[in-house]
């Protein structure tokens, strides 16, 4: 059994979600074979605490009850366009550790998600895979999940 909950700014509840976000980023990197991240835990809860306390960054935390382990966890924060129709979601981390995968707690993350985001009067939320074709599995969950192909690609500059 798991419970879902908005992430309090403790120490705890961050210094695991950046462990969490560290095995993310490796996870992805091991998969395509490319240095594609950074990642230093510190500065991760560092601005893990900055985001939080400036409410501009929310993260929802699955516990498994029985060991009060944190198992999985999203992320998620305000966008603004005229193409969405004003304020939407996008939710650039989502989580679950190996062992629990396939327990349906990705499904209710993304549920959670969507209640809040009806919460906060957002029209839509938006999702970026990791690089297709190594995680097709990524795209058919968020598919599976309500979510439609919006086109184009995911590009970056770094400053």
């Amino acid at each position: 059994m798991q419970s879902i909950e908005l992430i309090s700014n403790s120490k705890e509840d961050i210094h695991e979600l950046s462990l969490m976000v560290g095995e993310l980023l490796t996870e992805i990197m091991e998969t395509i074979d490319e240095k594609a991240f950074n990642h230093n835990q510190v500065e991760t809860e560092n601005r893990a605490h900055d985001l939080l306390n400036r409410n501009v960054y929310w993260v929802f935390l699955v516990k498994d009850i029985p060991s009060a382990k944190i198992i999985g966890f999203v992320s998620l924060y305000e966008s603004f366009a005229l193409y969405s129709e004003g304020a939407y979601g996008t939710i650039p981390e989502l989580y679950v550790r190996p062992k629990w995968r396939s327990q349906k707690i990705g499904k209710h993350l993304l549920e959670k998600v969507v209640s809040f985001a009806k919460e906060k009067n957002w029209r839509r939320l938006e999702v970026t895979t990791p690089p297709l074709p190594e995680f097709e599995k990524t795209l058919q969950f968020y598919q599976k999940n309500g979510f439609e192909i919006a086109g184009g690609r995911k590009l970056k500059i770094n400053i």
